[in-house]
């Protein structure tokens, strides 16, 4: 049996503040990945009715909730990657917390997929590059990582073969339509970038965090 201090959702126990509700936290921490990849499944079976009624460039955009959630069932299953990542890359110190892995591919990742959609939707496809720009930077990571550290890391197989090329193509589609110059797709990338960074600077503070935190000999 999990105990409450110490199992990997104590987090949203221990800090109820975090969330204001945390048996509703602590739920969420422990079948979000699940309900990733149900959610993943329901969106690929609306795929075949969005081919004779979406445009190609809409439905390009749209494929990125679900990749990006098949990416989250190989990347975050078992808490896989928040375990690899806190031993391997930081040195068995806690960079990410459940609270983050939970804020950061709920609350940022599907959120970001679903107003590209809308933005794209609305104002035209040139509005949703950051979806296609964000799954690039992420694979790119993922890739980055495997050459720097010579293992594999959790996320990197469907970040290879979902990111890079649903990335690539929906960037060319996107960039043929009328109107789309190399504005949009600046724009896009560096917004996809300082995401990226964001969530870099988030575990650089929580590790200067712990060092304070750390008993001195």
């Amino acid at each position: 049996m999990e105990d409450p201090e110490t199992g990997p959702h104590r987090e949203f126990r221990l800090t109820p503040r975090l969330i204001g509700l945390p048996l509703v936290g602590s739920w969420l921490a422990g079948h979000w990945v699940a309900g990733a990849g149900f959610m993943a499944a329901a969106l690929v079976a609306a795929v075949p009715l969005l081919v004779v009624t979406a445009p190609l460039a809409l439905l390009l955009i749209f494929l990125h909730s679900p990749a990006y959630m098949l990416h989250q069932v190989e990347e975050h299953a078992g808490d896989r990657f928040r375990r690899f990542a806190n031993a391997v890359v930081f040195g068995g110190r806690e960079g990410l917390s459940t609270a983050g892995v939970l804020v950061i591919n709920v609350g940022v990742v599907w959120t970001l997929n679903l107003a590209a959609l809308y933005a794209a939707l609305l104002w035209g496809p040139g509005y949703g590059l950051v979806a296609p720009y964000a799954v690039l930077v992420n694979g790119l990571t993922h890739i980055g990582a495997r050459l720097r550290l010579g293992v594999y890391n959790p996320g990197l197989v469907t970040a290879v073969a979902l990111f890079l090329p649903l990335g690539l193509v929906t960037i060319a589609v996107v960039g043929s339509a009328p109107g789309v110059d190399w504005r949009f797709h600046a724009v896009a990338l560096a917004a996809a970038v300082l995401l990226h960074l964001a969530i870099i600077a988030y575990v650089a503070w929580r590790l200067r965090r712990l060092g304070r935190a750390a008993p001195r000999g």
